[in-house]
């Protein structure tokens, strides 16, 4: 999967101008290191034998120098590097989280080694260090493990670096709901709408429903659940909705901080605090109904009295329309079913 995620980068010479004042020197230099050592292999040499290896040596060092510089501007060189030189992207995608599969990931690598490099650049401020566009969790996993990391270097703007570590990430597919959520508010406050939907390849639908749960949901609420793997855009939505009311805000924030809660797994602290907010609050549940193309249709709340749709008329002035002509019908159809 990385594998496409490398082939869609921007080929050599397309590169925007402003990528050129990054010196793709700083990316050999851990190769040119590994140059000098190999030249400084072998025994003891007579004086004009050592000239004329060492004038060999520099002149098959410089061939070898230039095919690298070649093959690192097309990324496709992969080199060992120290994790200590390296730096997480400039836009945190995950939440730090050292669970059971973290950990059942990192003996994956130490018993099968590093099957998929990851995708650094030269840091655009630090000298001599390098920046992670995607391969987070390889690389928290090397560093556990105290071992050097396989890398691609790659000179990328800002913008292409978003974009691929977004792509890698759909890619994977190991980033829960509200975690892309979290990526997309970031992005969000650097970079245009498109650039973002490129970057999590989602419908501008999904992202406003994103940025509005990632919004919407207090950030101490979100750290204290956690990534929750398997909870969906429907769940975070309600959660959101019920959050809109600063009592249910203040009942969340009480559930969350007892420690039976804090002992759950993420998912379960999730659907913890959606049931205790949802049988407290005085208005129920409440759901957004969306479209097949992923389109806000209205607003769904229940209690144990009443189900309330709620249709915006400025928004859908067609649909609402629809609904209130086709209400006496359905009654009707309703009516009939039961006889």
């Amino acid at each position: 999967m990385s594998r496409k995620i490398f082939a869609d980068l921007p080929a050599p010479g397309t590169q925007p101008a402003d990528s050129a004042s990054i010196p793709r020197r700083q990316a050999m230099r851990p190769l040119m290191a590994a140059l000098d050592n190999e030249a400084q292999g072998g025994g003891p040499r007579s004086p004009v034998g050592a000239l004329g290896q060492s004038l060999g040596e520099m002149s098959e060092r410089t061939k070898r120098a230039e095919e690298i510089e070649r093959l690192l501007s097309a990324g496709q060189t992969i080199v060992d590097l120290d994790v200590a030189s390296i730096e997480p992207s400039f836009v945190p995608d995950r939440m730090q989280i050292d669970d059971e599969a973290f950990k059942t990931f990192v003996q994956s690598i130490k018993a099968e080694g590093q099957q998929v490099p990851i995708l650094v650049r030269p840091h655009p401020e630090k000298p001599d260090k390098y920046q992670i566009a995607f391969g987070h969790r390889r690389w928290r996993a090397a560093k556990a493990l105290e071992r050097p990391i396989k890398a691609v270097v790659r000179i990328l703007t800002d913008q292409e670096l978003v974009i691929a570590q977004g792509q890698e990430n759909n890619e994977r597919q190991d980033l829960s709901y509200i975690e892309k959520a979290l990526f997309a508010r970031r992005l969000d406050r650097q970079f245009s709408r498109d650039v973002i939907t490129s970057a999590l390849a989602v419908y501008s639908s999904d992202l406003s429903n994103m940025l509005s749960v990632a919004n919407r949901v207090p950030d101490d609420l979100i750290e204290s659940v956690g990534p929750a793997h398997s909870v969906g855009r429907r769940s975070w939505m309600a959660l959101a909705n019920l959050l809109t009311e600063k009592p249910n805000v203040e009942k969340a924030r009480k559930l969350s901080s007892e420690a039976s809660f804090k002992e759950l797994p993420s998912k379960e602290r999730f659907e913890a605090l959606l049931k205790g907010i949802s049988e407290y609050s005085p208005t129920g549940s409440e759901t957004v109904p969306v479209s097949h193309a992923g389109r806000e249709i209205g607003r769904l709340s229940e209690t144990k009295q009443r189900v309330t749709l709620t249709v915006d008329r400025k928004a859908s002035p067609e649909f609402a329309a629809f609904v209130l002509s086709e209400l006496p019908r359905l009654f009707e159809l309703h009516l009939k079913q039961e006889g």
